[in-house]
């Protein structure tokens, strides 16, 4: 079975087409058939379901792909070690990130690696906290931007105290305090944050012990913000996401003054490829230049 069956099946899952996947690769759509219809031959049953809605992976597709990723990863490690004893600086990085850290950080993080390292690629992936726990257990990335703690056993980085804030509309009572309590918005029609087993905003609303009044439940911090901006509850968003306020939200800070920790997860620091530590250090270096790093 070639390597390039494994990237090509590997492709597939991650743009979620054929003809994607073709295009991504530059090969044929045909080509890309072939491919997963011999390997499937070659493993003795479908790896893919195909059906009006798309591409999807069977169960047996799913066991298969967190050891394609891994045999894909130990061939990029392999390329990059062969390189490095060349003297040169190749390969590939594979970053799951969170919106906050997308929108805020990567953009003055990527210019930065890209000048230093050119001929190193990097990938993205934007995800929830389930997301980046999934990735980084079946080798779909290297490393994640992750909340900490998290309830995975993965290697951990903090790298920053992410404050968080309430939000509330700008016509409601509460808006005109300096700061409020958690006390004072159980009552309130509150719209929680929908992003995984490891939201930090429902465990500390949980140690607080806070039965709210939980009208909404949202992944996207857009439409939360939009969601309040008309009168439809208040919330709770730590303060990295707080970057063009809408008109007619305000924000408030929370006497608890609870934050969330933001660091990077990894199956091991020892074992992620050259490429990853190189990016990894350019991280800790742009936030630290940047006065961001609270953690050294």
């Amino acid at each position: 079975m070639s390597l390039s069956k494994y990237e090509i099946f590997s492709t597939i899952v991650e743009v979620g087409s054929l003809t994607k996947a073709a295009e991504k690769l530059n090969l044929t759509q045909s080509g890309v058939s072939y491919a997963i219809s011999t390997l499937e031959s070659e493993f003795g049953f479908s790896l893919l379901k195909r059906d009006r809605s798309g591409i999807s992976l069977t169960s047996n597709g799913e066991r298969i792909l967190k050891h394609v990723h891994r045999i894909l990863h130990e061939e990029d490690l392999l390329r990059q070690e062969a390189a490095a004893i060349k003297g040169f600086e190749i390969g590939t990085v594979r970053i799951g990130t969170l919106s906050s850290v997308s929108t805020k950080w990567l953009p003055g993080i990527l210019a930065q690696f890209n000048e230093i390292y050119p001929n190193i690629e990097v990938k993205t992936y934007l995800g929830c906290y389930d997301e980046m726990n999934d990735w980084i257990a079946n080798g779909t990335v290297d490393f994640g931007f992750v909340s900490l703690p998290i309830s995975k056993p993965f290697e951990t980085i903090p790298l920053k105290k992410d404050k968080l804030m309430a939000i509330l509309p700008a016509t409601h009572p509460l808006s005109r305090q300096r700061s409020i309590s958690y006390s004072q918005i159980k009552e309130e029609s509150f719209i929680m944050p929908q992003w995984g087993s490891d939201d930090n905003i429902k465990r500390i609303l949980n140690e607080n012990k806070l039965n709210l009044q939980i009208k909404y439940e949202l992944m996207e911090e857009r439409t939360i913000l939009a969601m309040v901006q008309r009168g439809l509850g208040i919330s709770i968003l730590p303060e990295l996401i707080l970057d063009n306020i809408p008109e007619g939200v305000r924000v408030v800070d929370i006497k608890e003054a609870d934050c969330r920790v933001l660091g990077i997860a990894a199956l091991s620091w020892k074992h992620i490829s050259p490429a990853a530590k190189k990016f990894l250090t350019c991280v800790r270096s742009w936030l630290r230049e940047n006065n961001l790093l609270d953690f050294e």
